[in-house]
């Protein structure tokens, strides 16, 4: 402003003495006043030139282009302009970034996020959503949703304005083999606008129903031998009974209190299978002790359910017509894993195939090492039966809980419905493989396979 004052001051004196040289004596006041108005209008015209230099340079670029004057009012008006364009450019750019980084996080979402405005147009959805409702990003913006989405029970949540208790409705990718739950809420914000959240909730059903089956089904496995044993006390002590029927009622009560016994201890196991850390390969497992186990095991309930006499062979063969049960040689290798999770799976896979094998029929068991390219690859658990076969149906819902092909079967047998499954979990627990193999009327091969890094030779001791 100094600088501004100062060069209008500088025109003047010079106009005024340019008026006093130029004029005659008589008239030289007069030709000062000229002066200093010539030199004004000059001045005027000098200052309009550089506002219009300033004026043109902020209907440009402001921030491609150097301001044109440092100097003087207009300078600083200049200087002062780029400075806010340049901090107003660059709360843009940050803007800008904050809000790619929200969308880029709201894209990351697990959820479908979907923007409406007002009328109930798209303004913006992520991927997710997309999926989720069969939409597509870039065609369908500022299309009205409720055209998009034709499911009836939407359809009448988006028209009632009550969002507060969302609604379940089945997926653009739902089928009768692959059934997709979607949970959609709508939350109003701004003027009218709501925002559109979709949560896949297929496995939390399905979670559900499966805690709803698992219930029913405890309470149904333990309620049938309660009764028996509540009936047979009831018996005991009310009706005067020989020494022969006692003998007998309290037989049948021992052997349901045997399967509740069994029900409870395999409940436990899964239990702690699921709440527990995954075994580490700190502890090592002789795999022929642990053979010998099961073989003693196998022999025992074998003739328990079908009783002949047994020799004293590695091989145990029926003599009277049962059951035939072959455990080969094991290799002298240890195994690294819990040794009472390990004994758990691999008795019930045998057990099963001695509780489904009629009494002629054949159980073998053994361990075999696979190669590849001359190098242990894995070792196989498997045990072989000659019992009556699974149909192929049922075959992926075999380590389901309680779940059985033949019920009546498996009540006579003895089973518990939870074999199988602590199987499944012991396997994933050490990295190992569960393999079904089986053929209606001819039996069934279990097999578990175990990667190499979880095998090692017996050392000598």
């Amino acid at each position: 402003m100094l600088l501004r004052i100062f060069s209008f001051l500088m025109f003047q004196a010079l106009g005024a003495w340019l008026g006093h040289q130029i004029a005659p004596e008589a008239l030289r006041i007069r030709g000062m006043l000229a002066g200093m108005l010539g030199a004004g209008i000059l001045w005027g015209l000098y200052d309009f030139t550089r506002g219009l230099r300033v004026l043109q340079w902020l209907r440009t670029d402001a921030l491609a282009v150097a301001p044109p004057l440092r100097l003087g009012l207009w300078g600083q008006v200049a200087e002062r302009v780029s400075r806010a364009a340049r901090m107003r450019e660059r709360a843009a750019r940050e803007s800008e970034l904050r809000l790619q980084n929200v969308l880029a996080a709201l894209q990351a979402s697990p959820n479908g996020v979907l923007l409406l405005d007002a009328a109930g147009r798209i303004e913006w959805l992520n991927q997710t959503a997309a999926a989720h409702l069969g939409l597509d990003p870039a065609r369908d913006l500022q299309q009205h949703l409720v055209n998009l989405v034709r499911n009836p029970a939407f359809t009448a949540y988006l028209a009632s304005g009550q969002y507060g208790g969302g609604v379940t409705l089945p997926g653009r990718a739902h089928n009768s083999v692959n059934p997709v739950r979607l949970s959609v809420q709508l939350h109003e914000y701004g003027e009218g606008r709501r925002l559109l959240l979709s949560r896949d909730v297929t496995l939390v059903e399905q979670a559900e129903a499966m805690r709803r089956d698992f219930v029913a089904n405890v309470s149904h496995e333990i309620r049938t031998p309660l009764t028996v044993l509540s009936g047979f006390v009831e018996t005991l002590q009310t009706l005067p009974l020989q020494e022969d029927e006692r003998a007998r009622y309290l037989d049948l009560m021992a052997q349901q209190a045997e399967r509740m016994q069994a029900l409870v201890n395999d409940l436990l196991m899964l239990s702690r299978l699921e709440g527990s850390p995954p075994p580490g390969e700190g502890e090592w497992v002789a795999l022929p002790a642990m053979m010998r186990q099961l073989q003693q095991e196998a022999q025992t309930l074998s003739v328990v359910l079908h009783p002949a006499r047994p020799d004293a062979k590695t091989r145990m063969v029926q003599a009277q017509g049962g059951q035939t049960l072959d455990f080969e040689p094991t290799p002298a290798y240890e195994l690294a894993g819990a040794n009472n999770e390990l004994h758990s799976a691999l008795s019930n896979l045998v057990s099963n195939a001695v509780r489904y094998t009629p009494t002629e029929g054949t159980v073998r068991c053994g361990w075999r090492l696979l190669e590849v390219d001359g190098r242990l690859d894995s070792a196989e658990f498997w045990v072989q039966d000659t019992g009556p076969g699974i149909a192929a149906e049922h075959i992926p819902r075999l380590t389901e809980r309680f779940y059985r092909v033949d019920r009546s079967r498996s009540r006579e047998t003895g089973g518990t419905g939870l074999g199988l499954a602590i199987v499944k979990h012991v396997a994933q627990r050490h990295g190992a493989e569960l393999k079904v193999e089986s053929t209606l009327g001819q039996g069934s091969r279990f097999a578990l396979v175990f990667p190499a890094h979880r095998l090692r030779p017996m050392v000598a001791r």
